[in-house]
Order: C-alpha cells, then structure tokens, then sequence
C-alpha cells in the first residue's frame, strides 16, 4: 500500500493562497494516478481534484474550476493542489488519495490509499 502525507493547510483570509503537498512512499515504481478530496465538520467527504499519473490529464469540481491547480512531479513522488482565490466554503480537511481503478475517479471510495488530511480554514 502506499503511504501518503499531506502538507501546506493553515489559514488564510478569503480571496488568500495555499498550496497543498502531498508525498508519496512505498509502490515507487507502479504508477498511479491522485486525488484531492475535502472534507467539512459534519458533511461527506467531495471530490476536489485529480491528475493521471503522466500528468497530462486533470479532473476539477466546479465549485474549484479556475481557481484551483493540481499538478505533480513523479520524480519527486510529490502532487500538489495549488489553491488561489480562497473563499471561506473553501474551509475544510483536505486529502490526497491514490490508486484508484480509473484516473479521475470521483467516488472516494474508489481510492485505496489516503493521507491524513491537512486542515484549511479561510476566514473572512
């Protein structure tokens, strides 16, 4: 299984920036392709963002299109959400997770592995 930890939340005044870090260990060589998901305090986990293992390829939620970026660096085993124009909605546990059947998936339950989740808070 691979092992993912997630960086980069903190808080940030709306219309603010973050980028999110995820790295990646174990299962180098297998390719595989990412996402991003948010979780708020009492609501399901949603599909953010997410990148085919070229990276050629990237899948957003409306609520984020224009204003959020995912991309990745394999040789650095890392994926980033880089996240401009914040608004307080925004604010919520962010994961990255991994290994899903098919790239782009957004079903969580799709994905195998995950991180433990970086908290982003934007205040007005």
């Amino acid at each position: 299984q691979r092992q993912l930890v997630e960086s980069g939340g903190g808080l940030v005044l709306a219309g603010g920036s973050l980028r999110l870090s995820c790295i990646t260990s174990g299962r180098a060589f297998t390719p595989w392709a990412m996402g991003w998901f948010r979780q708020a305090p009492d609501q399901e986990r949603e599909f953010v963002a997410a990148i085919s293992w070229s990276g050629g390829e990237t899948w957003y939620a409306d609520s984020v299109k224009g204003r959020f970026t995912v991309d990745r660096d394999n040789a650095e085993n890392t994926v980033w959400l880089q996240m401009n124009n914040l608004k307080t909605e925004d604010t919520a546990v962010y994961y990255c997770a991994a290994d899903p059947p098919v790239a782009g998936a957004s079903n969580p339950k799709e994905y195998h592995s995950w991180g433990q989740g970086t908290q982003v808070t934007v205040s007005s």
